[in-house]
């Protein structure tokens, strides 16, 4: 290499080449290096720090920083006892160990759905229990402003001050407001009642002296008897005169009456159920009359003039033959597909005598003892033991629970059954 006056010629050089570009490229190398050299340097104080023992300002200064910006400062981790409810919350404690084991077994059992074009399988109504209210009917016997049949008279035929009551046949007088003036019904349907089943509604006339809850309901048991008789039976139990020695009949008196009184009671037969569009059902279902002691006027003038006809399919009288033979007597004489059943005491034995006379002219065939079925029908006067009490004779009659045992024998014959499912007599099948 020569120079010549300050040109530096390198070999293989342009002979054309000008300073001021030699000079320029000169310059980019240089800074070429410098920039490699920077990177370098760095790194090399960095090895050598890695190769001393730390100092305590070089701890301080690390502490300083992690204190103020460490990354769990800026990023804290999830605290489970924040998302887990305590032992004393509404939801049951769990563990976060357990979380991920329960997550898996859940997915390994999961349901699945497939498509299936078999029939929806019917509904089936929920097992229930016994049903028993009162309720309030316009056609209960009470209150009633009509004339008393017998008299034909005004019933309501005292009156003291702005007072309106009856004087009864022995002569003591009730006041409307105390006696006559409930209109309350008692209502039981059983927990096994079916009412698309064949089955009966249950009218019971009660006696003197009573009420529907502390009487028909808790003495003398009678919805507790038709429950645990299994026969598929309703109760319809009518306030008659409130605790009183009265036998007066009210609206049951007029034509019409045992029909009406079942036919609004159906509606709310059907509610206490449980399906109001059963209302239909119950408004055509057979009658079963059974009549206590002062009951027998309700259940005689029901069968003359209650309008029912041949859907009454028995007749059960609890020590209640103190009259109106004439009205019992024809009933049975012109409804030869229904049963009739007299139990009577010492107190009664009398008049069920001439009513069994009064049968035999007519060529009807009498039973004297329960042992059998009832049969379309069936005639059947059992007289009771001394001993038995007049007003234990809901319960205690020539058995146990006789009202029970009058619905098991209806129950165990086939044909009654089947009759008093469709609503049509035998003879005219």
């Amino acid at each position: 290499m020569s120079d010549r006056g300050g040109l530096v010629i390198s070999p293989g050089a342009s002979r054309y080449a000008r300073p001021e570009a030699s000079t320029h490229r000169a310059s980019s190398n240089r800074l070429r290096w410098i920039a490699v050299l920077s990177a370098f340097i760095p790194l090399s104080f960095v090895l050598v720090q890695c190769g001393r023992a730390p100092t305590a300002g070089m701890l301080a200064a690390n502490s300083e920083a992690s204190t103020a910006a460490s990354f769990d400062d800026r990023f804290p981790a999830p605290l489970f006892k924040d998302r887990f409810p305590a032992a004393n919350e509404t939801f049951v404690q769990r563990q976060p160990s357990d979380a991920p084991r329960k997550r898996t077994m859940q997915a390994e059992v999961a349901p699945y759905k497939v498509a299936s074009l078999a029939p929806t399988v019917p509904y089936r109504r929920p097992p229930r229990e016994d049903q028993t209210t009162l309720v309030g009917l316009k056609s209960s016997a009470f209150p009633y402003l009509g004339n008393n049949p017998h008299t034909d008279e005004p019933f309501l035929n005292i009156s003291k001050g702005d007072r309106r009551g009856h004087r009864s046949y022995g002569g003591r007088v009730y006041w409307q407001d105390e006696t006559y003036n409930d209109n309350r019904v008692l209502m039981h349907v059983p927990e096994n009642f079916d009412v698309r089943k064949p089955g009966v509604i249950v009218v019971f006339f009660h006696g003197n002296g009573a009420t529907l809850e502390r009487d028909v309901r808790d003495r003398q048991l009678v919805p507790q008897q038709i429950t645990d008789s299994g026969v598929n039976a309703v109760l319809l139990a009518p306030q008659l005169a409130v605790d009183a020695a009265d036998s007066s009949a009210g609206k049951f008196w007029q034509p019409g009456g045992l029909k009406r009184f079942v036919a609004e009671s159906s509606e709310h037969l059907a509610r206490l159920y449980g399906d109001p569009g059963t209302a239909k059902a119950f408004a055509n279902m057979p009658v079963v009359i059974v009549g206590y002691s002062g009951g027998f006027v309700p259940a005689a003038w029901s069968l003359e003039v209650g309008g029912l006809g041949s859907r009454v399919r028995g007749v059960f009288l609890l020590d209640a033959v103190y009259g109106e033979l004439d009205k019992f007597s024809s009933w049975i004489v012109n409804n030869r597909s229904g049963f009739f059943v007299s139990a009577y005491t010492r107190y009664t034995k009398r008049h069920d005598n001439e009513l069994m006379q009064m049968l035999k002219e007519k060529g009807i065939a009498i039973a004297e003892d329960m042992d059998g079925p009832l049969r379309p029908g069936s005639v059947v006067f059992v007289e009771t033991p001394k001993g038995v009490t007049h007003r234990d004779y809901v319960t205690h009659a020539w058995t146990d629970n006789p009202v029970k045992d009058v619905l098991v024998k209806m129950a165990a014959t086939p044909t009654l059954t089947r009759f008093a499912a469709s609503g049509s007599s035998p003879a005219s099948r």
